[in-house]
C-alpha cells in the first residue's frame, strides 16, 4: 500500500465536498476527495429532489380534488402508491446519475474511496491503512437522521429520508416525528397521497416560524390535511405489524413512523481531538463563519458538518469558501455571506429571509386571503410579514406563508442583498394580476411609517385585491 499526500484533502464527496475540491483545484492545489460511498449527493439521493418528486404527486391529487371550486368536475383521484413511488425513484436515480458524472470528470486519482480519520493534524489514516498526508483538510461530511433509541427496535417500520423513498407502496397509516422542514413537506405529500398522517412535535411552533400570523396561516392549512399534536412527545410501542404510539391524552396505531426529528453533523469518528481542534457542545469544530476556518488550525469546515445553514445553496458557497482558503492559509480571507434564506415546500410554501433589524424595527404586513390572483386560483390563504430598519425603511427581513412564496423570497432575499428600502420596490412595477401585487400591502405599511413618501403612481387606482 502507498501513502497518499496532497495540498487539500477534502473528506466528503457531497454538495459542499465537490465545491471545496473544484475551488481548491481551480487554485492550483493538488487535491483528494475522500468519501465511504460516492453516492451522489444528499441534494439528489435522499433530500431535495426525490422530496419534490413526492411533493408535485401530492399536489397532482390536490389539484383534482381542488377542481369542482372551478366547475370542472371530476371522479376523487384514484392513487396507485406503487406507480407515484416508482415515479420519485426513476426520476431520482437520474438526478442521482447527473451527480456521479461529475466525480468522473475528475482528474485521476483524485477520489479516494474510504472513510478517513485524523491521527494528527494534518495527518489522516484510511480504513485500508494508508496515510495521507495534507496541509490543509475540508471536512465536509454532512448530516445524517436521528433514530433514538426506542425507535431502533422496530426494525423497518421507522422510516427516516433515507429510507422514505424506497418504500414499494405507500403506507395507510403514518406517523411523522418532527414538524421541520423535512417532517412537514412529507407529512403533507402523503397526507395528500390519500395518507392518514399524524404529526408530532416537542415544540408548539411548526418550522421555526416567530410570527403568529404567518404560523397561523400554515397551521390552518395543514389541520385541514392532518392531524396534529404540537407541544407533546409520542412513545413508541411495537405492536406486531403495527407500531403504537403513545403521548399525553392518547394512543394510536400507525403502519409507519417516518422520523424528521433532526440531522446532526457527521463528525463523531473523524478523530477531531487528534487535529488538535477545539470543540462545541455537541462536538462540532469551533469555526469562523466568514473563513470557515477551524480555529487556527489549517483545517476547514463546509456545509452540513458545520450545522450552521444547512441548505444547498450555502453548502455550496460553504464549500467554495473553504476550499479556496484551505489552498490560501494561513492567509486566509472573509468572505461576506448571502443574506440568509430558507423554505420549507410546503402548500403555502414556508419562506425566512434575512432577519429582524438592529435597533428599531418597522413592520409591513399583506394578507393573501383577500388577494386578487390568489382568490382566482383558490389559493386565497396566507401571510406576508415584512421587516425594515428605521428611519428608511431599509428591507432586513421577511417570513412567509403564502402563495407563490418560494418567488416572493427570492426577489426579497435580493432586496435585501441590494439595501432596498420598501419605497425602492414600491417603485417598481408590478404586473397585474400576479402574486407579486400582494407584496405592496405590506411595503405601503413601511412606508407610511418612514418619513419618505408613498409613491403615488403606485399606490392611486390600485385594482382590489392587489
Amino acid at each position: 500500500m502507498t501513502d497518499l499526500s496532497c495540498d487539500v484533502a477534502i473528506l466528503g464527496a457531497g454538495t459542499a465536498g465537490l465545491a471545496a475540491e473544484r475551488s481548491a483545484h481551480k487554485a492550483g492545489a493538488r487535491t483528494l476527495l475522500i468519501d465511504p460511498y460516492f453516492a451522489g449527493t444528499v441534494c439528489a439521493t435522499v433530500g431535495c429532489m426525490p422530496s419534490k418528486l413526492l411533493i408535485a404527486a401530492g399536489n397532482a391529487a390536490h389539484g383534482v380534488r381542488l377542481a369542482p371550486e372551478f366547475g370542472v368536475m371530476t371522479q376523487p383521484p384514484q392513487i396507485d402508491g406503487p406507480a407515484v413511488m416508482a415515479r420519485v425513484r426513476a426520476l431520482r436515480d437520474d438526478f442521482v446519475a447527473s451527480t456521479k458524472e461529475g466525480f468522473e470528470s475528475l482528474p485521476e486519482g483524485t477520489c479516494v474511496q474510504s472513510r478517513a480519520r485524523f491521527t494528527a493534524p494534518g495527518e489522516l489514516v484510511l480504513e485500508d491503512g494508508r496515510r495521507v498526508t495534507a496541509r490543509a483538510v475540508v471536512l465536509a461530511t454532512g448530516s445524517a437522521p436521528v433514530v433514538p433509541g426506542p425507535f431502533k427496535a422496530l426494525g423497518d417500520r421507522v422510516l427516516t429520508n433515507q429510507t422514505v423513498f424506497d418504500l414499494p407502496d405507500l403506507p395507510k397509516r403514518l406517523a411523522v416525528i418532527g414538524a421541520g422542514p423535512i417532517g412537514l413537506e412529507l407529512a403533507q405529500a402523503m397526507a395528500r397521497l390519500g395518507v392518514e398522517v399524524t404529526l408530532f412535535d416537542h415544540a408548539d411552533r411548526l418550522g421555526g416560524i416567530a410570527d403568529d400570523a404567518v404560523h397561523e396561516a400554515l397551521l390552518t392549512t395543514l389541520r385541514r390535511e392532518m392531524v396534529l399534536h404540537l407541544g407533546t412527545k409520542a412513545t413508541p410501542e411495537d405492536a406486531g405489524e403495527a407500531v403504537r404510539l403513545s403521548w399525553e391524552g392518547g394512543s394510536a396505531e400507525f403502519d409507519r413512523v417516518l422520523l424528521a426529528a433532526g440531522r446532526p453533523p457527521n463528525v463523531r469518528d473523524l478523530g477531531l481531538e487528534a487535529a488538535g481542534l477545539t470543540l462545541d457542545d455537541h462536538g462540532v469544530p469551533v469555526f469562523d463563519r466568514e473563513t470557515l476556518q477551524c480555529g487556527e488550525a489549517p483545517v476547514f469546515i463546509a456545509g452540513d458538518a458545520n450545522a450552521d445553514r444547512p441548505v444547498l445553496h450555502e453548502a455550496s458557497a460553504e464549500g467554495a469558501i473553504a476550499g479556496r482558503n484551505a489552498v490560501a492559509w494561513p492567509a486566509v480571507v472573509r468572505s461576506a455571506r448571502m443574506v440568509p434564506f430558507s423554505m420549507i415546500f410546503t402548500d403555502p410554501p414556508v419562506v425566512q429571509v434575512g432577519r429582524a433589524p438592529q435597533g428599531e424595527a418597522l413592520t409591513g404586513r399583506s394578507d393573501y386571503g383577500d388577494q386578487g390572483r390568489a382568490r382566482v386560483e383558490a389559493r386565497d390563504h396566507g401571510q406576508v410579514l415584512l421587516q425594515a430598519a428605521a428611519p428608511d425603511g431599509r428591507l432586513t427581513g421577511a417570513e412567509i406563508c403564502a402563495p407563490g412564496g418560494e418567488h416572493l423570497g427570492h426577489l426579497l432575499a435580493w432586496a435585501i442583498t441590494e439595501g432596498h428600502t420598501a419605497s425602492d420596490l414600491l417603485s417598481r412595477p408590478f404586473y397585474h394580476p400576479t402574486l407579486e401585487e400582494g407584496l405592496r400591502n405590506a411595503l405601503r405599511d413601511i412606508c407610511r411609517a418612514t418619513s419618505r413618501p408613498l409613491p403615488g403612481d403606485q399606490d392611486e387606482g390600485a385594482p382590489p385585491g392587489g
